[in-house]
């Protein structure tokens, strides 16, 4: 009997084990993670970029299927921190990108601004939607001569930090539809707001979270 409430116990732990490991799964599996961004100098400028991994939950991903617009907003920035007090932008990039479907093609369309593409996959799809990159930031303001406006900031002791983010715009959804998505978790698609530090000396910075 002793022998038999010990194996209990142990097949208990290992079905706990497991219930974390899939839960925990499951947390990630939906919903946009960054996978890598990057601050790069090149002629034109300073570029910020940042890729997205985007997994759309059931819910989510059935409403775009029958017809639901999805708008998803990101946004890239280049900003100065100071521990006495809050941070304070240099540059900064939003945008709204539109995911559609159309029934009668089975084609997956994603618009941003006047531009537009069309996909066979939706896996396609949200890999393009996942990679965002800011317009440069002006040369002039990245003079590596010593008068440039970042170069000024790290003699001063000032530190410069790339913000980037992406989330689900969910007061863009059909009115019927803002109700159940305010209350439900699978509609609650964005990342993190991911921070790292970037030093303008240097021509180019890749980081994966």
């Amino acid at each position: 009997m002793l022998c038999c409430a010990r194996m209990i116990k142990t097949m208990l732990r290992c079905l706990c084990a497991w219930g974390l490991i899939l839960g925990a799964t499951v947390a990630v599996a939906d919903g946009i993670e960054i996978k890598k961004v990057e601050a790069r100098l090149t002629d034109e400028g300073y570029l910020i970029s940042a890729d997205f991994d985007i997994q759309l939950p059931p819910q989510v991903e059935d409403a775009l299927k029958r017809g639901v617009t999805l708008y998803f907003e990101s946004e890239l920035s280049v900003h100065r921190s100071r521990w006495y007090w809050m941070d304070s932008k240099i540059a900064s990039y939003s945008q709204t990108s539109k995911l559609s479907f159309n029934t009668l093609t089975q084609q997956y369309r994603l618009t941003r601004g006047g531009l537009y593409q069309s996909f066979l996959s939706l896996s396609d799809a949200l890999r393009i939607l996942g990679r965002q990159v800011a317009p440069p930031i002006e040369i002039s303001r990245l003079d590596m001569s010593g008068n440039g406006y970042f170069t000024r900031l790290i003699k001063k002791g000032s530190q410069v930090g790339a913000t980037a983010w992406m989330s689900l715009d969910i007061t863009q959804l059909p009115k019927p539809l803002q109700m159940n998505a305010l209350t439900s978790d699978q509609w609650r698609v964005e990342s993190e707001q991911f921070h790292w530090d970037i030093s303008p000396e240097q021509p180019g910075e890749e980081e994966a979270p």
